[in-house]
């Protein structure tokens, strides 16, 4: 997996949220045990927020400046296409 990303000033927030056992939710899961450590090591500073509730839908939210939000559905998703769709929205 490419390395990290460097978050720019217009990205204040990634709110991930996703279920702790279901097989939608399992690529995020696999997304915060191998690349969460390096993420917030490049962004030491920034709010990376992990909710975990049985049943949820697992979806990434990015609160940018202005307070817009965008929201993207990570269902069934891999460790790798999580990590793309927030490299996404970190260049939005």
């Amino acid at each position: 997996m490419a390395t990290a990303v460097k978050f720019g000033k217009h990205l204040k927030e990634l709110r991930i949220h996703l279920c702790q056992k279901s097989v939608a939710s399992q690529g995020v899961r696999d997304f915060i045990e191998s690349q969460y450590v390096p993420l917030k090591k490049s962004n030491p500073k920034f709010p990376i927020l992990i909710r975990e509730c049985s049943g949820v839908t697992p979806v990434v939210y990015a609160r940018y400046e202005y307070g817009k939000e965008t929201s993207v559905p990570l269902s069934d998703k891999s460790s790798s296409e999580v990590f793309q769709t927030i490299q996404t929205l970190a260049k939005s």
